[in-house]
């Protein structure tokens, strides 16, 4: 493990720190926002670099989408910044289209200096605090965030705990490149989910849950993120989040029995693969449809459209006006815990 002063900001100061496992994978990390600012894999015969990232902390504050990111307080989009609990209604900073909420706010987890807590060679931990009223949402809570390297696979351990019931939703939001490529629409996808949660045109979900089958979203077996829309004959674009499977996990899934597969994803330029296993019961995927960065990111790559996909372990988006969505609310005396591991092969 390393750490160097990676800037500043209003006087504070935010540290890089680069662990590495035992078989050369590597990770470097900034306290802004929690992000993974780079990855590389030893997946195969030589080293890859699997996310995108950006060179400095003035191009992170102006110009990232939540490039390896936590989001929080809450992952994703709640209709019109607004949510009730109990006899109280809440109203959030509405950034999403300025009519709603996007990520935690304006200013989300993402997007604040997190506290280096400590480290290893192999893994570091960070802590935030968040204030009560932070971004409109009650109560005072405490989050940390473990990222913790083993061989070839990354794990994020997630935990959090409030003194008000609260609506959280964590989730992890790099954007992966198997084979540094100008798109990933030519990696190949697979899902383990049989629905999805349909959304309006601001993506903000209808309530339905919908089969897969017969759509646009049936990645229930691997095929490739390019597909012609089917009634424009234009690119189809994903922001959508899937319904995993509630049969997914089993005793043999990870070490402490609570991961299941989500996801699986590969190039066939590189040949490397990337499983996503989680705890949680939503995977939102994005393709970066709309991604325009304006600035050189690692070793003056360009990133524009589809130049990283997102694979999102978290709650359903708008679980907080949903009741039929899994809750997304913390309660005082109880524990936020997300396990996710992205396992490279």
């Amino acid at each position: 493990m390393k750490a160097r002063l990676f800037g500043e900001l209003d006087g504070e100061p935010v540290y890089e720190v680069t662990i590495r496992s035992d078989n050369g994978t590597e990770a470097k990390v900034i306290t802004w926002g929690a992000v993974i600012r780079d990855l590389i894999v030893r997946a195969g015969d030589k080293p890859q670099r699997v996310v995108l990232g950006l060179e400095t902390l003035e191009d992170y504050v102006r110009h990232s989408p939540y490039f390896g990111a936590i989001a929080g307080r809450f992952a994703n989009r709640i209709a019109h910044g607004r949510f009730r609990i109990g006899d109280e209604t809440y109203q959030l900073s509405r950034n999403w289209k300025d009519e709603h909420s996007l990520h935690g706010g304006a200013r989300g987890f993402g997007k604040q200096p997190w506290q280096l807590a400590g480290h290893d060679a192999a893994s570091v931990t960070l802590t935030l605090f968040s204030p009560d009223g932070d971004e409109g949402y009650p109560g005072n809570l405490t989050a940390t965030c473990t990222y913790r390297l083993v061989g070839s696979t990354l794990r994020v351990e997630l935990t959090a705990a409030a003194d008000a019931a609260t609506p959280l939703n964590l989730a992890q939001h790099s954007h992966f490149n198997l084979d540094q490529s100008s798109s990933i629409l030519d990696h190949t996808l697979q899902v383990a989910a049989d629905f999805y949660t349909p959304t309006d045109a601001d993506l903000i979900p209808t309530g339905e849950i919908r089969a897969v089958a017969g759509t646009p979203y049936d990645f229930r077996g691997p095929r490739p993120l390019r597909m012609a829309d089917p009634v424009t004959g234009d690119a189809f674009h994903y922001d959508i989040n899937f319904v995993l499977r509630g049969d997914r996990v089993t005793a043999s899934a990870s070490k402490d029995g609570s991961l299941a597969h989500a996801a699986t994803v590969a190039s066939p330029a590189s040949g490397v693969s990337l499983e996503v296993w989680t705890n949680q019961p939503g995977l939102q995927v994005y393709d970066g449809w709309m991604t325009k960065v304006p600035v050189p990111g690692l070793d003056g790559a360009r990133y524009g459209a589809n130049s990283g996909l997102c694979l999102e372990a978290q709650l359903f988006p708008d679980s907080p006006n949903r009741p039929h969505f899994p809750d997304a609310i913390l309660r005082p005396g109880r524990t936020y815990r997300q396990i996710t591991e992205y396992r490279f092969g």
